[in-house]
């Protein structure tokens, strides 16, 4: 046999005995896990993989201590640190440290909410948001709060309670500076500073900020009154007007200024109320810097710049955001039309004043003497009734110089005498 002969017959021999052994596919995964019987193609992948199931994390981050299983994870994680975020959405601008997090946030673009819920049929997006709203049907609250005890199906809502504990509000507002514990309550915040009001009654035209604040106003429509006073009987369509009524009777927060010895049943009342004793202006305007004295005034003011015209009343000059010329009548005066009382007919030309005076027919007295207990329908009226409580008698009559409590009093006098030295003149 010759050299060529050779080299070929052994070459023959040698692609025989590879064909005899056992034929392994390209990307075949050849190494499994003992401990839940995923499969690699690689064995430095397995080794990687197990560490999953020991728990043991050796890789941590030297920024903020979280420790990961893998060193894959803790480089993704130290992208959050670094600021940079080179994935931004096409459709809302909104930017992503990771390519995945894009992907997944453009599924919300679509409309589509595949994951449905089989107990209350509310639909999801993602399947991780699914398996964690169907923790709530189960009534486990496996988080638990250490400082009081509180209960929570989810991580992330005992998180967001334990912000309370700390007293932190990490999150401001750039146009009026009030701090915030939640990026979403900050976020719920600024669209008060916006002007824009998408969410409008049926009923009556008024429109709200929030969807959630809608919701509530609706109920006053509906007339139930659901939230009782445990105390005196009264009825509220919503709690929180139950609770602060509950404050008359036990005379319990209310809030006193120094000053003057105004009262209040909120803290927040209060603090609003400071400002007209003072020359501070602390809420200024971004675009004009002009100053105010309350959020209140800054947010009126900030409608000129949203081009949120304000429109004047041609019957009490009062401004709103509703034209005269539209269908919706002006809040304040209806446009000139009366408001009828459905009890007895009365008739009124503000709505106020056949709200309070529905109070009479109804029993709603909200305002209460803390002295003598007599109710009245009006802050006004309760005010005056006060400072017969106090014995001051500031107002004076010209003619015989008789002091009284209240202005009214004393004028009525006035008119009294002056008839009476009219008619001796």
């Amino acid at each position: 046999m010759s050299s060529t002969q050779k080299d070929q017959h052994g070459a023959r021999s040698q692609r025989s005995q590879e064909a005899d052994k056992p034929h392994r596919r390209k990307g075949e995964k050849k190494h499994t896990c003992d401990e839940c019987g995923k499969g690699f193609t690689v064995r430095a992948k397995l080794k990687q993989h197990q560490v999953i199931h020991t728990g043991e994390r050796p890789f941590s981050c030297d920024l903020c201590g979280k420790s990961f299983s893998l060193k894959d994870s803790l480089k993704q994680h130290q992208l959050i640190h670094s600021g940079v975020k080179a994935y931004s959405c096409d459709q809302c601008g909104r930017a992503f440290t990771h390519s995945s997090n894009l992907q997944r946030h453009l599924v919300t673009h679509s409309g589509i909410k595949p994951y449905s819920c089989d107990q209350c049929g509310r639909a999801f997006t993602h399947s991780s948001s699914l398996q964690s709203h169907l923790v709530t049907h189960s009534g486990i609250k496996a988080y638990s709060c250490d400082e009081c005890g509180k209960g929570f199906t989810l991580k992330a809502s005992l998180k967001q309670h334990q912000v309370i504990h700390t007293g932190e509000r990490p999150f401001s507002c750039d146009l009026c500076g009030k701090s915030f514990s939640f990026k979403v309550s900050l976020k719920r915040h600024q669209l008060i500073h916006s002007g824009v009001k998408a969410y409008s009654c049926d009923q009556c035209g008024r429109a709200f900020t929030h969807s959630s604040h809608l919701q509530k106003h609706l109920v006053t429509h509906s007339g139930i009154k659901a939230y009782s006073c445990d105390i005196c009987g009264k009825t509220f369509s919503q709690r929180g007007s139950r609770n602060i009524h509950l404050r008359i009777h036990t005379r319990h927060d209310v809030y006193c200024c120094e000053q003057c010895g105004k009262q209040f049943t909120t803290d927040a009342h209060l603090q609003q109320h400071m400002f007209t004793h003072t020359e501070e202006r602390p809420y200024e305007c971004d675009l004009c810097e002009k100053t105010f004295k309350s959020p209140h005034h800054l947010r009126r003011h900030q409608q000129i710049h949203t081009r949120k015209r304000l429109y004047k009343c041609s019957y009490c000059e009062k401004q709103s955001d509703t034209d005269g010329s539209s269908s919706q009548p002006c809040h304040h005066c209806g446009g000139g039309k009366d408001f009828h009382c459905d009890l007895c007919g009365k008739t009124f030309s503000w709505q106020a004043a056949l709200k309070t005076h529905q109070r009479r027919h109804t029993g709603d007295k909200l305002k209460y003497c803390k002295e003598c207990g007599r109710s009245f329908t009006t802050s006004h009226h309760l005010k005056q009734h006060e400072l017969i409580h106090s014995g001051v008698k500031k107002h004076l009559c010209d003619q015989c110089g008789s002091s009284f409590t209240t202005e009214g009093r004393s004028s009525a006098l006035t008119q009294i005498l002056h008839r009476c030295f009219g008619s001796n003149q």
